[in-house]
């Protein structure tokens, strides 16, 4: 009989992965500045697309997991998380919309007449996003508390010219 994950545990296993992921990316990107290198967890660990080789992908993630259980939480939220993007993108669009909305007709001019509102908003709402954002990944998209996480493999695999690991864990 298959055993199924109940949707709370797989919600912490990717929170757990998710952080992890990005540590290992603070990591990398600390030792190879001039590479660029993205992520994406899941309930099974995460992906890695990097150009690098896939020891140092391996080492990365070993010594991510090392200082978050150290007590470096702060290597868990990512200024470049989707998580973030997603938080900017929803916070600007509202504002945008909500500055251009009203007035006593649907005319473009009183909308344009409003431009600089929404203009000003959307970039009040930015800078709102950004701690905004690495708060919505500190309660509800990574954990740093990675536990007994452990990294069980790190495969190389191709897409064309694009090189992606696949780190593989385990709770």
């Amino acid at each position: 009989m298959a055993q199924t994950v109940s949707p709370i545990t797989l919600v912490g296993r990717i929170r757990r992965n998710h952080g992890l992921e990005h540590a290992t990316i603070h990591v990398l990107s600390a030792r190879y500045p001039q590479t660029p290198i993205a992520g994406r967890a899941d309930g099974n660990g995460f992906f890695i697309v990097a150009s690098l080789p896939s020891e140092a992908v391996a080492e990365g993630a070993k010594e991510a997991a090392l200082r978050l259980r150290a007590g470096e939480g702060h290597l868990a939220i990512h200024p470049n998380c989707g998580t973030s993007f997603l938080t900017a993108a929803v916070l600007a669009g509202a504002a945008s919309y909500l500055s251009l909305l009203g007035g006593r007709s649907n005319r473009w001019q009183e909308r344009l007449q409003r431009l600089p509102l929404a203009i000003f908003s959307t970039v009040l709402a930015l800078l709102i996003a950004q701690p905004l954002g690495a708060a919505a990944q500190r309660h509800l998209t990574t954990s740093s508390e990675i536990g007994g996480l452990e990294i069980l493999e790190v495969q190389r695999l191709y897409r064309g010219r694009t090189t992606i690991h696949r780190v593989l864990t385990q709770a």
